[in-house]
């Protein structure tokens, strides 16, 4: 008798520790093979599986484990129940959140290639999760017995008095979406709104955009005000942009000579500054009989917005010294004081 409740306990422990050592032998021959298969291929989604599975595999053969114990312990059936709807619960959740975490991870991976039909940010990836943690939740209701028709009906129901409650964040919720499908702003744009805020779009979350600005300040805009915003966006139709330098040139200058030196001076810009394009050819245009000068715009051209600056930089200091070289000169106004 007592032999028989040591054996009772015995097998258990040992089925469950032999199906843990296998799981752990298995673990370290299998992943290992399959690591080195996954190095050879060119795409990333075979190691995104892989490390995705890795972690969870021991908690799984932990349950197998379990489950086969119980299966051949001698508990009472009402207690064996309870723990194989606890092992499910358990099952599907954890399987819930590895394809949750696959899910993200492959988004975030292959961000460039979905951002062509469907643009990626924290808002896309958050609605993805949700869904999935959505349907596990549903599928283990349905696992227990319980009937999520009538959860459907009460939710679909007490959806309209939740939208009342929550217009403001349901309205952010939504110009979220319409801002990135509309892809008129996306992540990593460069914009200016109205108001005089400046910076590059950082994430487009379900409630506010962030904008981080060049100072590497952080503005936070609700996506209900972006929607409805004036948005000036450098990054659209292309990143390249013009560059304008105004100048203004004495009234005895050659202007004909101005406009040849000032061309060299930009040509050499746009080959050497980093930022840039040298396949352009710089321009500039007269346009202004001004009170102590004959004004003129030079054209020069970015390829983003921020490489404007060294652009201005480097232009403004080599044309002053190309001028002086030239006899060109570049006019201030002079005040004269009489004493009366």
């Amino acid at each position: 008798m007592i032999i028989q409740r040591i054996f009772d306990y015995v097998l258990p422990f040992s089925v469950f520790s032999v199906v843990l050592l296998s799981a752990y032998a298995l673990k370290k021959i299998l992943f290992s093979r399959l690591s080195k298969l996954a190095k050879k291929t060119n795409n990333d989604i075979d190691d995104i599986v892989i490390e995705a599975l890795k972690g969870p595999f021991m908690i799984w053969a932990a349950m197998l484990g379990i489950y086969l114990a119980l299966a051949l312990s001698t508990l009472p059936e009402n207690v064996i129940n309870i723990a194989g709807k606890i092992l499910l619960i358990m099952g599907i959740a954890s399987f819930t959140m590895v394809l949750a975490n696959l899910t993200g991870r492959v988004i975030k991976v292959y961000a460039r290639q979905i951002e062509t039909t469907f643009p990626v940010t924290s808002l896309t990836q958050s609605i993805s999760t949700i869904i999935i943690f959505g349907i596990g939740f549903l599928i283990v209701l349905n696992s227990l017995g319980i009937s999520i028709t009538p959860i459907l009906a009460t939710l679909g129901v007490g959806g309209l008095a939740v939208a009342l409650a929550l217009q403001d964040t349901l309205s952010n919720l939504f110009s979220g979406f319409h801002v990135i499908v509309a892809k008129q702003v996306r992540v990593g744009d460069y914009i200016k709104l109205e108001s005089g805020e400046e910076g590059y779009v950082a994430d487009i979350n379900w409630r506010t955009t962030k904008i981080m600005m060049l100072p590497n300040n952080i503005v936070l805009v609700p996506n209900a005000k972006l929607a409805g915003a004036i948005i000036t966006n450098y990054y659209l139709p292309e990143k390249e942009m013009a560059v304008l330098i105004n100048v203004g040139v004495h009234y005895d200058s050659d202007l004909k000579k101005v406009e040849q030196v000032t061309c060299e001076v930009a040509k050499e810009i746009m080959k050497k500054v980093t930022g840039g394009v040298p396949e352009f050819e710089p321009f500039i245009r007269y346009h202004t009989f001004a009170d102590f000068s004959i004004n003129f715009t030079v054209i020069l051209r970015a390829k983003k917005y921020v490489d404007q600056y060294l652009i201005k930089h480097e232009f403004v200091k080599q044309l002053h010294e190309r001028y002086k070289k030239e006899g060109i000169v570049i006019p201030y106004p002079i005040r004269t004081i009489q004493n009366g």
